[in-house]
């Protein structure tokens, strides 16, 4: 029976094929006594699944390898080492000998176990909770006799759609793309690391769907439109055939887009925008380089932590960095440091933390961990040799946090010549301005950096006191709240005040309704995902900087989210007509 379920639009596009359902969450397991004679079968049964889930985890590291790499697999390597624990199998055993079943007693051990971890002192002890928790969900799963699967089971070719409640950094490090096509989750909004690894992937993707994992049972057919934000439940061949034929129409405005993709980013009016790339992964760079990019914006390293057992060392993000550095043969290269927690967590992330957002992470824990962060800058430094490399912080909420870090950067120029490396030691310092804090103390962070860059997925967030991983708050996560078009105008001015760049990274540059809004606030560098530059072009190219800062005047003159909408829309609608951007709903999701 066809139904509709209505989502996020997260990544734009459409696809058609067979659900892939993952329920990947710790199963609930019911109290069960047995008797004295049993208690022997249900040791083997307990350690016949310990030799199951250790042989399966084999499996899916062998082929997690042979598509995402040998260092991002290692995190199954972690989990098989928990179940070569002795203390664990003794744990389980004794509650067995106490007459009770074995899931029963291992689920009791691993959530003592949870518990133990995330209330650790070290963080290293409190990232090992994911992967407990994938072990908890692999075991029960066999003692329970339910499904163990995983995204690599799916065959390439398939042309599915994986629906989940979320993507862990085991799962995702399994994603294939030549199985998997479309990507839809309980959990998630359109700023959310799901949403952000899709566009990434460029695979269409509808988050936020709250209960799909439950409504849906496994064997139905879907259509997923990434644009519209919606899933189709076993829908008719003649919706089939009607969303194929709005597939194909994307794909030919999309090649339309993409004779614009070396051309330049300048208004009617000849203003020239510098327009560079997002690269979330270095695999993404060569890609990334011929996008018409004027260079790369942000590129985001904490990608080379998620999912890990082990921090990568220097020599390995040295040859990641040089890789996205050499791809771009002298264009700049903006590179932020390690942007852990909130919603981006190494293996198991910070559990401990009831609101990770405003805790533990970004620059208060590089700073922290001085051996860590020096790795990077090292790193970074000796990849500065082969390009226009400049060094961005994160969450920078004082001077005193720009300053140490400058500190460990002078520490690094040391160490590395008396280790004699190559490496440059005069690459630009600047920061991310997401916090109000930043944006209003601008003016006392400018001596001290070299550029600004706005992003603009936090900086919504924590003006607006709207968890951007929420969906139940999607409606209220709205960039042209008079808020933060008023923090991104003040950042701009101060900047501009000490001869800096500002630009802005966050998902804001990406919608055509919110870079119209940038340009009219004065904004002249925009970086956004390699497959939106043409798009971005479009839009530039189109409008007036005169036209677009009238429809920001008033838009800041407004007074509600929606009037300011109202605004800006009218303006873009007035210079771009009635095109398929438009229409096709390409700016929703604000």
């Amino acid at each position: 029976m066809e139904r509709t379920l209505v989502g996020i639009p997260a990544a734009p596009g459409i696809a058609v094929g067979p659900v892939y359902l993952l329920r990947w969450e710790v199963p609930e397991v019911r109290y069960r006594i047995i008797p004295d004679e049993v208690i022997p079968r249900e040791i083997e049964r307990l350690h016949d699944a310990f030799a199951r889930a250790k042989d399966r985890l084999r499996q899916v590291r062998e082929r997690a390898e042979r598509h995402a790499g040998d260092d991002e697999a290692a995190i199954f390597d972690v989990q098989a080492s928990i179940l070569d624990d002795a203390d664990l199998t003794t744990a389980a055993e004794a509650y067995v000998r106490q007459n009770m079943g074995a899931e029963k007693a291992f689920d009791l051990v691993m959530l003592d176990w949870r518990r133990h971890f995330a209330l650790a002192s070290a963080p290293m002890l409190r990232e090992r909770v994911g992967d407990l928790t994938d072990v908890h969900i692999r075991v029960l799963s066999l003692l329970l006799g339910l499904p163990d699967h995983d995204p690599v089971d799916v065959p390439k070719g398939a042309g599915a759609i994986l629906v989940t409640h979320d993507l862990t950094p085991s799962l995702t490090v399994q994603l294939d793309r030549e199985a998997i096509a479309g990507i839809a989750t309980d959990a998630g909004t359109r700023t959310s690391h799901v949403a952000i690894l899709a566009r990434s992937l460029g695979l269409p993707a509808v988050v936020g769907l709250r209960d799909a994992t439950t409504r849906l049972a496994g064997a139905e057919r879907l259509i997923l439109d990434g644009s519209a934000g919606m899933i189709v439940v076993n829908p008719s061949e003649e919706d089939i055939e009607t969303y194929r034929a709005r597939a194909l129409r994307e794909l030919q405005e999309q090649k339309s887009l993409q004779a614009l993709a070396h051309e330049d980013a300048v208004t009617l009016d000849g203003v020239r925008i510098t327009l560079r790339a997002n690269v979330d992964l270095p695999e993404e760079a060569e890609a990334a380089a011929h996008s018409g990019a004027d260079g790369v914006g942000l590129m985001r390293t904490e990608f080379l932590v998620v999912g890990r057992p082990t921090m990568p060392d220097e020599d390995e993000q040295y040859r990641a960095y040089r890789r996205v550095v050499e791809a771009f043969a002298g264009r700049p290269v903006v590179i932020r440091t390690f942007d852990i927690g909130g919603d981006k967590l190494p293996s198991g992330g910070f559990p401990s933390e009831p609101n990770p957002f405003l805790g533990w992470r970004a620059i208060r824990m590089c700073l922290d961990q001085p051996d860590l962060f020096k790795t990077q800058l090292r790193a970074l430094l000796r990849a500065a040799v082969h390009g226009d490399v400049r060094i961005m912080l994160p969450l920078i909420i004082t001077l005193d946090e720009v300053r140490q870090a400058r500190t460990l950067l002078l520490e690094c120029v040391q160490e590395l010549t008396v280790r004699g490396e190559r490496f440059r030691g005069d690459v630009p310092l600047g920061i991310m301005v997401e916090t109000p804090a930043a944006a209003i103390a601008a003016d006392s962070l400018a001596p001290d950096v070299s550029f600004f860059s706005i992003g603009t997925n936090d900086l919504v967030q924590y003006t607006l006191a709207v968890d951007r991983g929420n969906a139940n708050l999607n409606s209220r996560f709205t960039a042209l709240h008079p808020a933060v078009l008023r923090l991104i105008k003040r950042t701009l001015e101060v900047g501009t005040d000490h001869g800096l760049d500002v630009a802005v990274c966050g998902e804001m540059a990406s919608q055509p309704l919110m870079a119209f809004a940038l340009l009219g606030l004065g904004i002249r560098s925009l970086s956004v995902s390699p497959q939106g530059v043409p798009l971005m072009k479009r839009i530039i190219r189109a409008v007036r900087i005169e036209d677009a800062a009238r429809s920001a005047t008033a838009a800041l003159a407004s007074g509600t989210a929606a009037r300011a909408e109202m605004e800006l829309r009218r303006g873009l609608v007035a210079a771009l007509g009635d095109e398929p951007l438009v229409r096709d709903g390409l700016l929703t999701g604000l």
